[in-house]
């Protein structure tokens, strides 16, 4: 036990839902014991331990019970049933602003949250100067925090959570809204954490930084327990199941009887699952039949990221490329990209093709293929690299 940082057994919470309010006080009042209610359950039967010094990712799409599980361990919520182990002081970032008065300085916060966890004046009077340096806000400090922007939020929550040298510090998103130079100083600050033994609960969608972060991670969805397991095996499987998904809500979504996408290959290729490196070549070529007699097309291809946010998206008429279609023949057409700009991350590809004015979607693959864009050596930060210069003037 003593190897335990936490432990969860059985934990359900539920809640009632009601279809109307009055719902709510026909069901306290009823003689008879008649239920106006349905059950939820954001949280159902979930059982799993965390080792000290470990730093365990929770992923899962949004409602699927993370934020909830965090903050029942944090003890924000009560569980409906179900046993939790904390073996430690905990310190917990859940929703940006959580445990701040929106009215108060940012200094009068730093006082706030050291009385809530326990520490004295004195005590928080030494560790000030740590959090200002982290924190990095400058006169913002004694400003309300109602007047912060979410980013100056992040930083003075990070670095009043990291000051109390918590046994277990548990993430939940917040750093998503910080800048990338501040996210990459928290990730090196949870790294230096975990090597002095401290235990960590990681949630985020950044499924890349929690490939290379996290030692294990649990996948949650639908308020229940799927799967735990080493962070590649795990997250390999949870991309898989969103491509699914979204490949067949796409064939839900469009079912044409004008045009039909036979085949897409990358670089020759038919497989749904590649790699690529930083610069590679990468040529998306599309097959397509026609059903009826069309004199104009718009093809778009689409790069987005594994939230399906775009990272890029072109078109046949923004580039003013003109092609004939032949309704007696298979169409091709290709896109070729001589230098994947892209930065290391997991991406997936969506095609459509338009009417001639680019409006009207006649056929759509919203999630053809998974790019796994890999690099043996760090390359920068975002999305993609731009041609660039360095000079002396």
């Amino acid at each position: 036990m003593s190897d335990i940082a936490i432990r969860v057994e059985n934990l359900s919470k539920v809640y009632k839902l009601y279809d109307k309010p009055i719902d709510r006080m026909k069901e306290s009042l009823s003689l008879t014991k008649r239920k106006y209610s349905r059950e939820h359950y954001a949280l159902k039967d979930i059982t799993f331990s965390v080792n000290k010094g470990e730093i365990l990712g929770i992923i899962g799409v949004n409602g699927s019970g993370k934020s909830t599980l965090l903050k029942i361990i944090t003890g924000v919520l009560s569980a409906s049933s179900g046993d939790v182990m904390v073996n430690g002081i905990v310190s917990a970032l859940l929703e940006l602003g959580a445990g701040f008065n929106q009215e108060y300085t940012g200094m009068e916060n730093i006082y706030l949250n050291g009385t809530m966890l326990g520490i004295s004046r004195e005590e928080i009077e030494l560790r000030i100067p740590d959090i200002l340096q982290f924190a990095d806000i400058g006169e913002f400090i004694h400003q309300p925090v109602k007047t912060y922007s979410s980013g100056m939020f992040a930083r003075l929550a990070f670095s009043v959570a990291i000051s109390s040298n918590p046994n277990i510090l548990i993430v939940d998103e917040v750093l998503a809204v910080g800048d990338t130079k501040f996210q990459v100083k928290c990730l090196e600050k949870i790294k230096q954490l975990q090597s002095e033994g401290t235990t960590i609960l990681y949630v985020s969608h950044d499924i890349y930084s929690m490939r290379n972060f996290c030692n294990r991670v649990m996948w949650l969805n639908k308020g229940q327990f799927k799967m735990i397991g080493q962070a590649e095996d795990i997250i390999q499987k949870y991309k898989a199941s969103l491509m699914d998904n979204t490949i067949l809500t796409s064939q839900k979504d469009i079912n044409s009887d004008i045009i039909n996408i036979k085949n897409i290959y990358l670089n020759g290729r038919a497989e749904f699952n590649q790699n690529f490196v930083t610069g590679d070549e990468l040529s998306i070529k599309i097959e397509y039949d026609l059903f009826e007699k069309i004199n104009k097309l718009v093809i778009g291809i689409a790069i987005l990221d594994i939230e399906g946010k775009y990272v890029s998206g072109v078109n046949t008429k923004v580039d003013k490329f003109e092609f004939d279609v032949d309704i007696n023949n298979t169409n091709k057409v290709e896109l070729l990209y001589p230098n994947l700009t892209l930065l290391p991350n997991t991406y997936y590809i969506r095609i459509a093709i338009f009417e001639a004015n680019g409006i009207t979607i006649l056929e759509e693959k919203k999630i053809a293929f998974e790019l796994n864009v890999i690099s043996q050596e760090y390359l920068g930060e975002g999305y993609a690299l731009f041609e660039r210069k360095w000079r002396v003037y």
